[in-house]
């Protein structure tokens, strides 16, 4: 059986995807400090991430969903700390899970990794320059071990979402909300059922030739 791991598996995309798995018959494990987790962890915490991959084993699939946004203020007026707290789990903390699962996956030749990025890590969105300076990590990140593990079996891609009706964005002010929508030519936002549609076929054994690619879920909104 194939066997999964979703951080952020608790909410948003990641309750999606781990639904949309589950849907196929996958062995999925949703990971998450909080809510109905399946594995209580805290992905910044490294030796914890490395006692929970001795505990389960390998999986075939990692999905880095896991991430904050961080506050929504000026740049300017923005504190080292809070850089210092959005960059550990949207990218040190993906970095951690990446490292305590690649080493199986490669071990047996084959692997699927999607992490999620943000239309902001390519855009930058006004006054959320540390979650979009963060997602830009992202995107940098999966392209280099894209490239390293090119000829494992492992591929590693990225999806860039709009914005999606999910809780993370609950606290992102309605400015920033109206202004990001609006920049979307549906002129809606998007599901997190349909962000797992994609990422259950980046998954998939029908994606064989795509690795270190971003793929956006804007409603029209890339512009690259």
């Amino acid at each position: 059986m194939t066997r999964a791991i979703v951080t952020g598996g608790a909410s948003g995309l990641g309750a999606a995807t781990v639904a949309r798995m589950r849907a196929e018959n996958i062995e999925v494990f949703a990971v998450d400090i909080a809510g109905e987790a399946d594995i209580r962890l805290d992905i910044t915490d490294e030796e914890a991430v490395q006692e929970t991959a001795a505990r389960i084993g390998p999986v075939d699939i990692l999905v880095n969903s896991a991430g904050i946004v961080g506050p929504n203020t000026a740049l300017a007026s923005t504190r080292s700390d809070q850089w210092r707290k959005v960059f550990d789990v949207n990218v040190i903390g993906t970095v951690t899970m990446m490292r305590a699962f690649i080493p199986g996956m490669v071990e047996r030749g084959w692997g699927r990794i999607v992490n999620i990025a943000s239309m902001a890590g390519k855009d930058g969105n006004p006054n959320l320059s540390i979650y979009s300076a963060s997602k830009a990590a992202v995107i940098a990140l999966t392209k280099s071990a894209g490239k390293e593990l090119a000829t494992t079996g492992v591929l590693v891609n990225a999806i860039a979402p709009a914005v999606i009706a999910t809780p993370m964005n609950d606290d992102t002010a309605p400015e920033v909300l109206a202004h990001i929508r609006s920049l979307i030519p549906m002129k809606r936002v998007g599901t997190p059922e349909e962000v797992a549609e994609l990422i259950a076929w980046l998954t998939s054994k029908k994606v064989s030739f795509s690795t270190g690619a971003v793929y956006d879920i804007s409603g029209g909104r890339a512009t690259y």
